[in-house]
């Protein structure tokens, strides 16, 4: 079964209401959808959601890319995919997302010839993965009622984007968990805070007694001896996100001594990244948590896929697809915070 052509097609896709995190508003978004021919007429499907600011891609730059993707796997055997991911990593670098979404869609195309999930043949691990959603930035009136809504729909656990306003910030978490009874949450600043301010905001939160879970990205993705200096320093365990984009990042994270946590997405890090950094986190005894950026549900569900088949993570934040109008879903089913793959 080897593969005959690879079609990209931009997709535009807008937000329920602006998304903001730390010095950035999004109100739309710019995917490319994957769609993978093989000569038996067989196809995958892959979504790369590119980011500037964390990969510093561009949507146009990787569409134009299409005919050096081809170049390097036309006539490849899915079957044989590992050589397929070989020949895929080298422009991980400069394409992850498109790196991302081009190996899944060869594990797609390989799932449809054997009429077997991707998650099983990633392991097969899990049958569902629990999501938390996330709450952007806001005023605290916003927050509160965002909160409300999630409370409501049953999500156990949510993510909170803070690192513009230190002062804002604890005033909002504060009210959140003092009103309502989340299990946990995943605080995630974005490179907004100075260390200072992060242990700052870190012992605020200890002595409100918030059940932060993972405190993620504090500061800017370089200060790798920053996030250090907050592990030790900080009462939650201390994750990293823009940080870590290949295994070569985890190795150093995890040979510094940086974090608890990791969180892959694989908008940074491709399949086969993701998997190597799977077991080098699972060799350390680094915990893990799976993100994504701002894909569909076509997107979302490679991360399903790889987090149910795993089962690797502690906690997923694979909720981009609830916060995009869009139609309907893609190979998962949504129930309350629970993701289904099939």
């Amino acid at each position: 079964m080897k593969i005959k052509d690879i079609l990209f097609e931009i997709k535009k896709y807008d937000f329920y209401k602006p998304f903001h995190i730390t010095n950035s508003i999004s109100t739309s978004k710019d995917n490319i959808e994957i769609t993978l021919i093989t000569d038996t007429g067989i196809t995958g499907k892959g979504e790369a959601s590119s980011s500037f600011r964390v990969n510093g891609e561009n949507v146009s730059a990787l569409y134009n890319s299409r005919d050096q993707i081809i170049q390097l796997i036309k006539g490849m055997d899915v079957t044989n995919y590992r050589k397929i991911f070989n020949q895929i990593d080298k422009i991980g670098r400069t394409s992850p997302s498109l790196k991302a979404g081009v190996q899944f869609a060869v594990l797609d195309a390989l799932s449809n010839y054997l009429n077997f999930p991707v998650y099983k043949l990633l392991g097969g691990e899990k049958d569902h993965v629990v999501t938390d959603k996330t709450i952007s930035i806001g005023t605290l009136e916003e927050t509160l009622e965002e909160a409300e809504d999630l409370s409501k729909k049953g999500f156990r656990y949510v993510k909170m984007k803070v690192g513009e306003d230190i002062k804002s910030d604890i005033e909002r978490l504060t009210a959140v968990n003092e009103k309502f009874n989340f299990e946990g949450f995943i605080v995630d600043a974005n490179m907004g805070y100075s260390v200072k301010e992060a242990i700052t905001f870190s012992d605020a939160m200890y002595r409100e007694s918030v059940p932060i879970n993972v405190f993620e990205q504090p500061v800017h993705y370089s200060d790798f001896d920053g996030l250090k200096v907050i592990r030790y320093a900080s009462r939650y365990p201390v994750g990293a996100d823009e940080t870590i984009k290949t295994k070569y990042d985890a190795l150093r994270l995890i040979k510094d001594d940086c974090v608890d946590f990791i969180n892959i997405k694989l908008m940074k890090s491709g399949v086969s990244d993701a998997l190597s950094i799977i077991e080098i986190s699972r060799t350390a005894n680094v915990s893990l948590m799976i993100g994504c950026m701002s894909e569909s549900a076509i997107g979302v569900n490679q991360s399903v896929q790889l987090a149910a088949g795993t089962g690797a993570f502690a906690y997923c934040d694979l909720d981009s697809h609830l916060l995009l109008k869009e139609c309907g879903e893609y190979k998962f089913k949504t129930v309350g915070d629970k993701l289904y793959p099939h």
